[in-house]
């Protein structure tokens, strides 16, 4: 199965060299290239890729903008931000909006291509160690107690909620199968029957959801 892309950065440079890694792939191919955030949502109600690779920093209407559009819109394309900096405040903000990953400027041609099969299968960009990174984010913007956890939640069975507290420590569902002694595939199921109940894109808005419910709370910093 193919899988379409949409390049968006504002960067001739940067698309040309996107676009030669990502069509050297048989199962990818580039629908279309925007220069900035609003040429990109315009671009996907119309070519309604799989991905979009997202730069952070445009003219214009810059990714974060452009990615909570998109995500509003309903459309199903999933949302690869790309940016220069670690997990930046951009990027953080990015992820808020509805982004299902993301990946520095600098990556390796083949972390690219897997990144974007990965997030055209709809699972999530996010690795332990960005998890990390992500939760210490987490520690600066929820001081204070906890908040009360959202209402939503009690949609979820007691498994369902054991499930949605490992992947929000950004366990993988091999891990979370092995810590709770059950298949794969039945990890998957419940994990994707979470994100249903609780209305999230993916594991990357199930992390922010179980934060800012006060699920999960950030480990202090010492």
């Amino acid at each position: 199965m193919t899988t379409s892309v949409l390049i968006c950065d504002d960067q001739a440079l940067v698309r040309s060299g996107f676009r030669m890694i990502l069509e050297s792939r048989e199962d990818l191919v580039v629908t279309g290239e925007a220069e900035d955030g609003a040429e990109a949502v315009a671009l996907v109600r119309s070519l309604r890729p799989d991905v979009i690779l997202m730069d952070v920093r445009m003219p214009r209407v810059d990714g974060i903008e452009a990615t909570r559009r998109i995500v509003a819109s309903g459309a199903p394309s999933r949302v690869l931000v790309l940016t220069t900096y670690d997990l930046d405040e951009y990027v953080y903000a990015a992820i808020r909006a509805g982004a299902s990953g993301f990946l520095l400027k600098d990556v390796e041609p083949a972390q690219l291509v897997e990144a974007v099969r990965v997030v055209a299968r709809g699972d999530a960009l996010l690795a332990p160690t960005v998890t990390r990174r992500l939760l210490e984010r987490f520690a600066d913007v929820l001081p204070g107690e906890p908040p009360p956890p959202a209402a939503e939640l009690a949609a979820l069975t007691p498994r369902e909620l054991d499930i949605f507290e490992l992947v929000a420590g950004g366990l993988s569902n091999a891990e979370i199968a092995e810590r709770l002694y059950l298949g794969e595939t039945t990890v998957k199921s419940h994990v994707s029957s979470v994100l249903r109940k609780l209305g999230l894109r993916d594991r990357v808005q199930a992390v922010v959801f179980a934060y800012e419910s006060g699920i999960a709370r950030p480990q202090a910093q010492g």
